[in-house]
């Protein structure tokens, strides 16, 4: 069975302010869930993973939703000819809020 092609993952550098908002205890389920879910079919939709109806902060297309009660969110995009994903934005959704780098976004 051929495997299926990864795709490249890289940080964009505002994503270091974006972690230092979220508590250190979460790092690892952060890295986990984005290195696991995202090189392999990151614009596929799951239950997870939905393209934006308009594109997103920091011109991100895609969202996925991880962690208890879907708490952490990551925005990004897809480049499908090159293989490559970029990680525009991770924040955390504190009931109808979603904060990023510890300030409130509008959604």
């Amino acid at each position: 069975m051929a495997r299926r092609p990864t795709f490249e993952l890289t940080y964009a550098p505002v994503t270091r302010r974006h972690l230092r908002a979220i508590e250190p205890g979460c790092y690892r389920l952060i890295r986990r869930e984005i290195e696991t879910q995202l090189p392999v079919g990151p614009d596929t939709e799951t239950r997870s993973r939905k393209p934006l109806k308009r594109p997103g902060i920091f011109g991100a297309v895609w969202e996925m939703r991880f962690g208890p009660g879907c708490r952490f969110r990551v925005f990004y995009r897809v480049n499908r000819d090159e293989r490559h994903v970029e990680i525009l934005a991770i924040g955390e959704k504190e009931g109808s809020s979603l904060f990023v780098g510890g300030e409130a976004i509008e959604t």
